[in-house]
């Protein structure tokens, strides 16, 4: 068991390391569409990388209707494992519409020995969410 404080040092530890391992500027939040973005997420139980739309009802609808047009290409061209889901809840109860892929293995940021395995992924799967982006970024802007 963690205490607070040693969990807050083991997560600055690994996004430093992550940093240095794979120094290159992501797109993140950088995508100019309104509550479009992309994320690394990885804690105590999971790992993943995502795409979540955040903005209001509407403009979250229009941009997964988009989405959802381009689906097929994603999930055969980029990424197979892409799970797509119009309504998902995060942990604080903030309804969100998200793509994500899940790594598979069993993986917590408290145990320094799946680090490794959980950046090369993160590399791997938002490279290609990101060059997913770039080529359809005129489609999802309109």
């Amino acid at each position: 068991m963690f205490s607070k404080e040693e969990s807050r040092q083991l997560r600055q530890e690994f996004w430093t390391s992550f940093g240095k391992s794979f120094p290159r500027k992501w797109i993140l939040y950088d995508t100019k569409i309104k509550g479009f973005s992309f994320k690394f997420y990885f804690d105590t139980k999971s790992a993943l990388v995502a795409l979540d739309l955040e903005d209001d009802l509407e403009t979250r609808i229009n941009t997964w209707e988009k989405l959802l047009s381009l689906k097929t290409i994603l999930k055969e061209e980029y990424l197979p494992e892409a799970i797509f889901e119009d309504t998902y809840f995060l942990e604080n109860g903030k309804e969100i519409s998200r793509i994500y892929i899940p790594i598979e293995q069993k993986v917590s940021i408290h145990n320094k020995n799946t680090w490794q395995e959980v950046m090369v992924f993160f590399n791997t799967y938002m490279d290609k969410f990101e060059h997913f982006f770039i080529d359809f970024e005129d489609i999802l802007k309109d």
